[in-house]
């Protein structure tokens, strides 16, 4: 159930992959990447928001985040760590190692396809071979699994995570990068959204039992049942009540737990939802307005649009013109 839900909120937030590069690095260097924003007309311009990863195929790194407390992590073999969030960090052979980002470095010629073969010699002993690539999606309306998502995520050792899966991918990723067969962009792009989907499975499995959030939210009997129940059946005329006699509690011990796990109510996640859902059906399909709003459960169309705006900023008509202006 949790991946069926996963896959289905990971559709909707039209999830794709972008360029790659191949990098070979020799000790000492640094390489210091900005903010997400900053890359992306440069990445991926229809997209709402860029994800950063990067993994260690031989050698050995530190990550940290730019400006954050947060410790900087060591990167073996294997290793996977992605920035959800896009906030600028740094690569290096040593740790707290700072550069200029060099943002012209990602806007390759148009006749050239990925991936880009990047060399840094420090004239260091120390080899280090990395694979860095870009993921789009949606922010809005509503995408709960880059909310849920943590500014870093590492996967210590993708070599033995997931019974094997994870290293396949990278394996594969190795592959297509360095052989250069036709059509290789697009595998890499496709094994780049299958890399994200089990970083996020194996965080998933790793969170503890106490953990809060929307991914976590899904293992929890109660919330995930009440997940579940908003995500099959979206156009239901919910009220507390109903969902409550579903689920067998009280309104309050339902309003209360549903609220701690996912940090908003019920029936808040279900308007988010309903206007994630909305959204791609204006973005993707011909049907009205009217039909849109009924499909995800408004009876009329006046209390959808505005419902709509107030998620998103823009009536439902002017969000299809814009989405379909970019290329949606």
């Amino acid at each position: 159930m949790r991946e069926d839900i996963l896959s289905e909120v990971l559709r909707s937030v039209s999830l794709s992959g972008a360029v790659f590069f191949d990098v070979a690095a020799s000790s000492p260097w640094v390489a210091e990447a900005p903010a997400a924003a900053l890359l992306l007309p440069l990445v991926m311009p229809n997209a709402q928001h860029l994800i950063e990863y990067h993994v260690i195929t031989s050698g050995f790194a530190w990550a940290t985040l730019i400006d954050s407390p947060e410790a900087p992590v060591r990167l073996a073999p294997g290793s996977v760590i992605m920035f959800p969030q896009g906030d600028p960090h740094a690569l290096s052979s040593r740790p707290q190692m700072r550069a200029e980002p060099n943002v012209g470095l990602f806007a390759q010629p148009a006749e050239l396809s990925p991936p880009f073969y990047i060399e840094q010699f420090g004239g260091g002993p120390e080899q280090t071979r990395l694979i860095c690539g870009f993921l789009g999606c949606d922010l809005l309306p509503f995408n709960p699994v880059i909310q849920a998502l943590p500014r870093m995520v590492h996967i210590p050792d993708g070599y033995t995570a997931g019974d094997g899966w994870l290293s396949s991918l990278i394996q594969a990723i190795m592959t297509e990068s360095r052989r250069q067969r036709v059509g290789v962009d697009s595998v890499l792009a496709r094994l780049s959204e299958l890399l994200f989907i089990e970083v996020v499975r194996s965080h998933m499995e790793s969170l503890p039992d106490e953990a809060t959030g929307w991914l976590a939210a899904l293992a929890d009997p109660l919330v995930g049942r009440i997940i579940r129940l908003l995500h099959e059946h979206p156009q239901r005329a919910w009220t507390l009540d109903t969902l409550a006699r579903e689920a067998a509690v009280s309104r309050t011990v339902l309003v209360s737990r549903f609220t701690d796990r996912v940090g908003v109510a019920p029936m808040t996640y279900l308007c988010h939802w309903r206007m994630q859902m909305a959204a791609g059906k204006l973005t993707r399909g011909a049907a009205s307005i009217a039909q849109i709003a009924s499909d995800v459960g408004y009876e009329s169309e006046a209390a959808f649009s505005r419902a709509f705006k107030r998620s998103t900023g823009l009536a439902p008509g002017a969000w299809r013109s814009r989405r379909m202006a970019e290329g949606a």
